[in-house]
């Protein structure tokens, strides 16, 4: 399936615009084997002791295409650009004044400059027609400021080759929710962003009893006007609960109503069940979450950090298409552990834009060890995705994964150190920790762990194409063949006809015309139940989050979109998008 270099035009494409850099007055990297060597020599040299070991361990996972690290190390490790290695990167809280916001912009422009993709939370931000106390001037509120964001991005931009990512969040119980929902519903309007509403446990209880839902903003040193209504809430600052003045109430369900509308239409914003994701933190005793990367995967403190990469599960299927294929778990094993090393390392040959970020992520140590191939590896073991089988295999697999990378963690901590924030008596009564085999726990007990986070599922759209074209994170196949439209490196628009790996494979054993078998199929094919549940099965396994949007037909309904949310947040899901079929956002790789 994979030969030394590259399979497709495609592959050699991405890698040439988006992971080969060229030192200034140098010749650029031949080919991708050469790319191999920088990362993995860069990232051994974290290693205090047997670095040229480690080097060649890191150096063969990579160039059998087992392991690919996120595009920013792929990028940046071993060159000498001032650029992260990190994919996540979380802004801090926004002070409600001109000088704060603006600071704020700042320190987010540092961040993109450097390459990393940004979450920010605007709920600190009042509402638009409030009063400023001290100047008597009125607000523009939270969207209004997004838009100044999006123009500083567009102009960063201009001259790079990698397309920048922000995620912006608001409370659902911030008075300009409904703006926030409704902003993205204008053609190219806050394009550098995707947007998700924060929902939280009362939002989702009064939309049950189809109650009102007020729409509150802390008061602040302001007094509590004449006749208004006041509230307590713990607000996106994760302090202790504030002074709320009630804005107005607005029926839940039409609230809800407008947020179906505008994904069905859009297909943002994206929905984060906060509330369950802070439940579920295993730094649940140092931190309050308000935000995730751009893609949903890692939700993070203020300040926050994660690097991440993901297990190619196609390159472990024994016997592809035969009559008995399996998969190799003891190489699964074996490739995570060295996988949660590298992604470890990488915390300690990284430029971290801000100081607030090295100080909040190495407290921490967070990765994001995840997958992608999927699908291509239920294609081969001849397994439809979304059928039962499929899902339990999923299950297993993340299962083993998740189980290796807390053990190397934990050995690790033995050998470098637990992650400075690491309480071991609190961590180990976090949710997901309580559910790993009692000796993982008494370890963590014993011993510490090195990183407070280990696995996340990302979205793998460059990566995944750099290694011939093979399935998406945990997606379906998009589709057998189709025609990509990704970014050229002067930022033009460059097509390519594209073919899921596991097809080429499949005919290339079986000839172009052999007619494909019933369990190959594509998103258009898979039901959202079926989606759904192997969302649930893959989150049961992750600590940080997924991030897998839910592809609906185009004629699927508002009401449809609805279900899917509420199934969502019924199976225990941290959160969830929606995307109909003919309706995908037109932003290139």
């Amino acid at each position: 399936m994979f030969k030394s270099s590259f399979d497709t035009a495609i592959s050699e494409h991405v890698w040439r615009t988006r992971y080969l850099w060229a030192e200034p007055g140098s010749v650029p990297e031949p080919a991708i084997e050469n790319t191999w060597a920088r990362v993995a020599l860069a990232v051994s040299g974290a290693e205090p002791h047997h670095q040229n070991d480690w080097r060649e361990r890191f150096l063969a996972m990579l160039s059998d295409w087992r392991f690919l690290p996120g595009g920013r190390i792929l990028a940046g490790a071993g060159t000498s650009r001032r650029v992260t290695l990190f994919n996540c990167l979380a802004m801090g809280p926004i002070e409600d004044s001109v000088q704060g916001i603006f600071n704020a912009l700042r320190e987010a422009m540092q961040c993109l400059q450097a390459g990393g993709a940004i979450g920010i939370d605007f709920s600190t931000l009042r509402p638009a027609l409030a009063l400023a106390q001290s100047s008597g001037a009125v607000a523009s509120g939270p969207v209004s400021f997004m838009n100044v964001w999006q123009a500083a991005n567009a102009v960063l931009e201009a001259g790079n080759r990698r397309r920048s990512a922000m995620l912006a969040t608001l409370r659902c119980d911030h008075p300009d929710i409904e703006a926030f929902i409704d902003a993205k519903l204008d053609t190219g309007a806050l394009s550098h962003f995707k947007l998700s509403v924060l929902l939280n446990d009362e939002f989702m209880q009064a939309l049950q009893e189809d109650g009102p839902w007020p729409l509150v903003f802390p008061l602040g040193e302001h007094p509590i006007p004449v006749g208004g209504e006041v509230c307590e809430r713990v607000w996106s600052d994760g302090g202790p609960p504030q002074l709320c003045m009630v804005h107005r109430r607005v029926p839940a369900r039409a609230l809800w109503e407008k947020l179906l509308q505008a994904q069905h239409a859009s297909g943002e914003p994206g929905v984060l069940f906060i509330d369950r994701i802070n439940r579920a933190n295993n730094l649940w005793y140092d931190e309050h979450l308000t935000v995730a990367n751009p893609d949903g995967g890692v939700p993070l403190p203020p300040w926050g950090a994660c690097n991440l990469g993901s297990i190619n599960l196609s390159r472990f299927v024994q016997q592809p298409f035969a009559a008995h294929p399996s998969v190799d778990l003891g190489g699964l094993r074996a490739v995570a552990a060295v996988a949660t090393r590298f992604l470890d390392d990488v915390y300690d040959i990284s430029l971290f834009p801000l100081k607030a970020q090295q100080k909040s992520a190495l407290a921490s140590r967070r990765i994001g060890l995840g997958v992608t191939g999927l699908a291509d590896m239920l294609a081969m073991l001849g397994l439809r995705y979304g059928s039962a089988a499929s899902i339990d295999l999923t299950r297993e697999i993340m299962g083993a994964i998740r189980d290796t990378a807390y053990r190397t963690s934990v050995e690790l901590a033995q050998e470098k150190g637990a992650f400075p924030a690491c309480d071991k008596l609190k961590y180990g009564a976090s949710p997901f920790v309580l559910e790993l085999d009692r000796a993982l726990q008494d370890a963590i007990a014993q011993h510490g762990i090195r990183n407070s986070h280990l696995l996340a599922v990302a979205p793998t759209e460059s990566i995944s194409l750099l290694a011939n074209n093979v399935s998406n994170g945990i997606e379906p196949m998009r589709a057998f063949q189709a025609m990509r439209r990704v970014r050229g490196a002067e930022g033009q628009a460059v097509f390519f006809d594209v073919e899921d790996a596991a097809c080429r494979q499949y005919q290339a054993l079986h000839g172009p015309d052999a007619p494909w078998p019933k369990h190959f199929v594509q998103a258009a094919d898979v039901s959202a139940e079926d989606q759904l549940q192997l969302m649930a099965a893959v989150q049961s396994h992750v600590d940080n989050a997924l991030s897998k949007t839910v592809y609906l037909p185009a004629s699927a309904s508002v009401q449809d979109v609805g279900l899917v949310l509420q199934q969502a947040w019924e199976l225990g899901l941290k959160g969830c998008s929606v995307e109909r079929q003919g309706h995908t956002p037109t932003a290139l790789i």
